[in-house]
């Protein structure tokens, strides 16, 4: 038999490990409930779910030619081996995974395993990641020549095995002692049919103002093309995604052809969209190059900045519960919370609020935001979340203010009232700043600062002086120069690829 050990790869089509087994003989797939994962500190009981979604349509899928999904619960190589002990299977296929720390570790353990036990294991590229790069030269066209080829088909010798294996039941939340989904009756479902109807909607209809419309909270809920998650779990592929823009794209040229008037926005939209999948690879690269950043800043020359044993508590969780007394920063956090998304610029401002405003060092808020983000992709969260920290070493340092993002963004208020029922009452005037309410104004509108609405837990001009002497000292320094040089050569973008996607 031709084992397919499934992992975040929840999908029937264009699935090169499924393709590859199938051609081989009968396969048998599996998917492992590993207790390490699940309880890990960048682990949701959101994902669990939006997990077993997938899985459901995915044991559907395969039913349909006969193929048995095996589910197991456990540590992979006891799983492994149990299967083994039953069945002597002698192929595993798999895709690779940019993970974290825990799924590379796993990795290497099975990789001993199987070669103690005579096994191959044979993984296969899912992503535009490239294995034990060496440089970041032509990294570009390189993704270009993977995604290029058609996304593939059910593979049409499909079929499964005879056998009579016992399967673990659905595990959830409580199997695990997680605590409940606190997003599930506003969550995105899991399965590819739902990925392929929303990255559908998206390029047909809700994207076309995409490049306009996908930096305020109020607008990029539907703008957005909402796909992250179904990619985070492999609902669809990258290569899925680029295909369906470039299919889209197609048809928008050939009705502008055909004298047919077509909304000169689509174009641009487009392109974004593409260049952010590309980008989506980029982020992950980092991770697969150097997997230490999970855990360890960039640029060394930061260690110490903040330090990671030295945690506020109390702004900590102020920030968790959106309880800092800034409107934007609360009313995200909330969201985040209730519906397992932000768009980008959202995310990019709490973290930056949580690092450079209350001082705290990237990784606990990160791991909050993991567990929080339904669409959590290590090779890309922990880029990010130093990335806005400023201890990248070779990134422009962006330190958010609150009110003014939330001027710029949701003028009318339409966000925050939404996520901030305390304040629905506040005039337009107010709602950037409630704590500038004359009193009896507060008392007129039903929100007490202090009493309904927290005062803000820092002051913004005085955060913002701290951080930037702090950073702009520690970029002037000769180790932090030279630092900045070894990144940029190890991980900084190159020029882009001058092919076009057609």
């Amino acid at each position: 038999m031709e084992v397919v050990w499934f992992k975040k790869d929840l999908r029937l089509l264009d699935h090169a490990a499924l393709t590859a087994a199938a051609r081989l003989g009968p396969v048998l797939g599996l998917w492992i409930y590993e207790d390490e994962v699940i309880g890990a500190k960048d682990f949701d009981a959101r994902h669990l779910g939006f997990a077993n979604e997938c899985l459901a349509e995915l044991e559907a899928d395969l039913m349909g030619y006969g193929v048995r999904l095996l589910r197991r619960r456990g540590d992979a190589v006891k799983v492994f081996e149990e299967l083994w002990q039953q069945t002597h299977f002698s192929h595993l296929h798999s895709h690779q995974e940019t993970g974290h720390a825990i799924s590379y570790r796993r990795d290497l353990e099975v990789i001993e395993w199987a070669r103690q036990r005579g096994v191959h294991w044979q993984e296969y590229a899912q992503t535009g990641v490239v294995r034990r790069l060496t440089h970041r030269d032509g990294w570009a066209e390189r993704w270009l020549q993977r995604m290029s080829p058609s996304p593939r088909q059910a593979p049409a010798d499909l079929q499964g095995v005879v056998c009579d294996l016992r399967s673990e039941k659905i595990c959830t939340a409580m199997d695990f002692g997680l605590t409940l989904d606190r997003s599930e009756a506003m969550r995105q479902r899991g399965g590819s049919a739902q990925g392929h109807a929303t990255l559908a909607s998206f390029l047909l209809d809700r994207g076309v103002g995409y490049t306009k419309e996908m930096s305020s909270p109020v607008t990029a809920w539907d703008a957005c093309s909402r796909v992250s998650p179904y990619l985070t779990w492999g609902a669809l592929s990258i290569r899925q995604c680029l295909h369906a823009a470039m299919d889209r794209r197609r048809d928008l040229l050939e009705k502008k052809s055909l004298g047919q008037r077509i909304d000169a926005r689509w174009m641009s939209s487009i392109k974004s969209f593409q260049s952010r999948l590309r980008w989506h690879c980029h982020f992950m690269q980092k991770l697969e190059d150097e997997p230490a950043i999970e855990y360890r800043n960039f640029s060394r020359s930061c260690d110490g900045l903040r330090e990671e044993t030295e945690i506020d508590a109390e702004r900590l969780e102020a920030w968790k519960q959106g309880r800092t007394g800034y409107p934007m920063i609360d009313a995200c956090m909330r969201a985040l919370t209730a519906t397992g998304w932000l768009n980008f610029r959202m995310r990019a401002m709490v973290m930056s609020f949580a690092s450079y405003h209350l001082w705290l060092h990237w990784r606990e808020p990160g791991l909050h935001l993991a567990r929080m983000f339904l669409d959590y992709e290590p090779g890309i969260h922990w880029s990010q979340c130093q990335m806005q920290s400023g201890t990248t070493g070779i990134n422009t340092l962006r330190v958010y203010s609150p009110t003014k993002q939330l001027l710029d963004q949701d003028p009318q208020g339409i966000f925050i009232r939404q996520w901030l029922p305390e304040l629905a009452q506040v005039p337009d005037s107010f709602l950037a700043e409630p704590r500038n309410m004359p009193g009896l104004e507060q008392q007129f509108c039903g929100c007490v600062i202090g009493r309904d609405y927290p005062y803000p837990i820092v002051d913004h001009p005085t955060a913002y002086r701290h951080a930037q002497e702090k950073l702009h000292h520690l970029r002037q320094r000769d180790d932090s120069k030279k630092e900045a040089r070894r990144i940029q050569q190890k991980h900084g973008s190159r020029k882009k690829s001058s092919r076009q996607w057609r």
